[in-house]
């Protein structure tokens, strides 16, 4: 609307002055800004209910965030604290080993030690063992050299005495002489020597001695065993005298 410069002294000389307001237009442009004044009200009031609930909206997952955040630092700080508890356990297993270990160590170098002790004595056996072998061998020489001298000596003894020796038990011999009757020269004298005990003992003769007690007193006291056959053989033919 275009304002309208009134000229006031020409309508006052007018027979019936009057002034055109224009009310109609008036009341057009005044409903005019009436409806712009609402319609920014409501788009102002549209704006902050926006902004509002954009900034509720905002708060809401904010509170969500922070809910979140510290739901998930409650649950950092539980696994700290069971981690915290893991490591302690793991760091006193981790003593207690190093303890194992520490005395498994001690357990070794002792059993190292032993085991040179061992070794050193292991030689020592050796050293022993191949002596005493050397000494058995040369022991074993000395017998069978023996053996080979008695073995002979005893067949001409045999032949001799005309004596023949055989066992016929554990640790007993049988002693048979024969040429010792003159008048029958097969004829068996015998007795049977028991050597199981340092004492030796007769246990039957063929015929019977009287003096027998006497033989193996003078048995015991010398130990001779060839001079006892001997005196076993004398005693015999003495028997044969005597009887006659």
């Amino acid at each position: 609307m275009r304002h309208t410069h009134v000229d006031l002294a020409s309508v006052l000389a007018e027979p019936n002055p009057q002034i055109d307001l224009r009310l109609s237009a008036y009341e057009i442009s005044t409903g005019n800004f009436l409806k712009a004044v609402t319609h920014y009200t409501n788009r102002a009031i549209a704006d902050i209910t926006k902004h509002r609930n954009a900034q509720e909206a905002d708060k809401r997952r904010l509170a969500d965030r922070i809910q979140a955040v510290e739901a998930e630092t409650n649950q950092c700080k539980l696994r700290e604290i069971e981690l915290l508890a893991v490591l302690s356990k793991e760091q006193e297993e981790r003593r207690d080993s190093e303890q194992s270990v520490s005395a498994l160590k001690h357990q070794l170098a002792s059993i190292r030690e032993r085991c040179v002790v061992i070794d050193s004595e292991i030689e020592q056996y050796r050293a022993i063992t191949s002596n005493l072998r050397r000494e058995r061998q040369r022991e074993e020489d000395i017998l069978r050299s023996h053996a080979t001298e008695v073995a002979a000596e005893f067949a001409a003894y045999q032949s001799c005495l005309c004596c023949h020796i055989e066992g016929i038990g554990a640790d007993q011999l049988l002693m048979r002489f024969s040429h010792v009757d003159e008048a029958n020269p097969d004829r068996e004298f015998s007795f049977v020597l028991d050597v199981s005990a340092p004492s030796y003992n007769v246990i039957t003769t063929t015929p019977p001695l009287p003096n027998l007690p006497i033989l193996l007193n003078d048995l015991k006291e010398t130990g001779n065993i060839y001079r006892f056959i001997k005196l076993m053989r004398m005693a015999f033919s003495d028997s044969l005298h005597s009887h006659s």
